[in-house]
């Protein structure tokens, strides 16, 4: 099964400056724990000492954002695209 991960510029040092790649699994967990085998040094950068995705990390399947489906858990196939979008914060206020 082959999953399209968008990987965003600030994490693609861990993917050989890829901003693509292919990664299996039946759900969201096994999509990126596919994804941390092949490029060390990912999960630490999704993830806290837990397992957990870090809060300031959002995925959207297929533009969907899983907290609105079942997370972690929701079951992904063939053809889907999963995006890791990076929370933006700071910046000066006026």
């Amino acid at each position: 099964m082959a999953i399209l991960i968008r990987i965003p510029a600030s994490l693609q040092r861990f993917t050989k400056n890829q901003g693509e790649v292919y990664a299996g699994g039946v759900t969201v967990q096994e999509t990126l724990d596919h994804l941390a085998q092949n490029f060390p040094g990912m999960r630490e950068q999704l993830c806290d000492d837990h397992g957990a995705i870090r809060r300031f990390v959002n995925l959207y399947l297929n533009h969907e954002d899983i907290r609105f489906l079942d997370g972690e858990k929701t079951v992904v196939k063939d053809g889907d695209e999963l995006a890791i979008i990076p929370a933006v914060a700071g910046g000066k206020t006026a």
